[in-house]
Formats: structure tokens, C-alpha cells, sequence
């Protein structure tokens, strides 16, 4: 018969509270929720991501769906286009 039938379940032992292993999106080292450049590992690995940001590897993949973004991409050749005479 087991221990915990004859006293209990508040005499189990109490499990432990494991921290969550957080690593740099970039390198993949571990990082602590404390640190500076947090999500990151150092200002280097922040700004190789900002750059593969602008290179535009990474992508939302969500389709734009407000109306007033839409218009304001369509400024940008982003959309239709409007006839400005200088083409």
C-alpha cells in the first residue's frame, strides 16, 4: 500500500518549480527575462535580426484587412495605382 493512501495527498512532496529555458532567437543562447537585450543575447544578436527584418527575411503572413492601411499602401505602389502624369 502506498504512503500517500494512508496519509494523504498534503503529505506528497511538492513539485518543483521548473524555470522555463528561454534561448536568443538569433544564436541560440540562453537568456534570462532580466537581461539587458532581452528576448536577446547581446546588442549584436538584436541588431542581426533588426537587419534580417529590413532585408525582409522574416514576413507577417497575415493579409492586411484595414481598409485605411490598404489605402495608405496603395500610396506606396503597395496597391492600385493612381495615374500621376509623370510615368
Amino acid at each position: 500500500m502506498e504512503l500517500s493512501c494512508l496519509f494523504g495527498a498534503k503529505y506528497m512532496p511538492a513539485k518543483k518549480n521548473s524555470a522555463k529555458v528561454l534561448r536568443c532567437p538569433t544564436c541560440g543562447m540562453l537568456v534570462r527575462p532580466k537581461d539587458e537585450d532581452f528576448p536577446f543575447c547581446s546588442d549584436r544578436c538584436r541588431k542581426i535580426d533588426l537587419g534580417k527584418w529590413a532585408m525582409g527575411v522574416y514576413k507577417i503572413s497575415s493579409p492586411v484587412l484595414d481598409p485605411e492601411v490598404l489605402e495608405d499602401l496603395g500610396e506606396f505602389g503597395g496597391g492600385d495605382k493612381k495615374s500621376s502624369g509623370n510615368e
